[in-house]
């Protein structure tokens, strides 16, 4: 009977060491979208509207996110975030608040842990950057820390320098649209192309943490007369 005792007691302190090392699941879910007025940052015409969807993590409300989700892994996926500023000046009534929505940096979520980082994207403009994914990779047009100058940005996720940073033009802060389109991936080779709206393409071949300036491709024009 105590050899019979002592091997049930062994067998339930190692279920309950096994169930304590267990990781707990954690559920991640996005809720129903919403639109809501966009308040300008920048220079532009009137506010326009985006889609703003609450980010739960086990039931508690966590972010708050628009545009696409793009996964990254099965387990992974980055979100931009979204929130509010209270716009309200000195003078204002400080009992009604004048809160506007914005569009903020981009988040990194991990269903299997419930974890949400903030991802960092060197010289990210809310107004010029509308960040396109390939992979692990975020291609975007960055701004200067001044905001006088227009870059080609790859940033790549854990990495602290960005994969590509090639100067694309310059700034003057009066600009009502921004002045690059978002940019175009291609899978083989890896390249991604920018284009300005002045008609302008630049396409960079991307390879692990580096990118160079591709040679543009022959029209069907060149390669028949070759």
């Amino acid at each position: 009977m105590r050899k019979l005792l002592v091997t049930s007691l062994l067998w339930m302190l190692a279920w309950n060491s096994t169930m304590q090392a267990s990781p707990k699941p954690h559920v991640v879910t996005l809720g129903k979208p919403v639109v809501a007025k966009l308040f300008p940052a920048s220079p532009g015409p009137a506010p326009v509207t985006i889609t703003v969807r609450p980010l739960y993590v086990d039931g508690r409300l966590r972010e708050f996110t628009t545009g696409e989700v793009h996964d990254i892994t099965e387990r992974q996926f980055a979100v931009q975030r979204a929130y509010r500023i209270n716009d309200s000046l000195p003078g204002d009534d400080r009992t009604l608040p004048k809160w506007q929505w914005q569009r903020g940096g981009w988040l990194l979520v991990d269903r299997a842990l419930g974890r949400i980082s903030p991802l960092r994207l060197p010289d990210f403009d809310s107004f010029h950057s509308e960040v396109v994914w390939y992979r692990d990779y975020a291609a975007y047009c960055g701004t200067s820390e001044n905001a006088d100058k227009l870059y080609a940005m790859v940033a790549q996720i854990g990495q602290h320098k960005p994969v590509l940073r090639s100067p694309l033009g310059e700034l003057n802060g009066t600009e009502t649209e921004p002045l690059c389109s978002a940019p175009v991936w291609q899978r083989t080779p890896v390249r991604v192309i920018f284009t300005l709206k002045d008609g302008r393409k630049l396409t960079f071949a991307v390879r692990g943490r580096a990118a160079d300036l591709a040679a543009p491709e022959p029209s069907p024009a060149e390669d028949e007369s070759n």
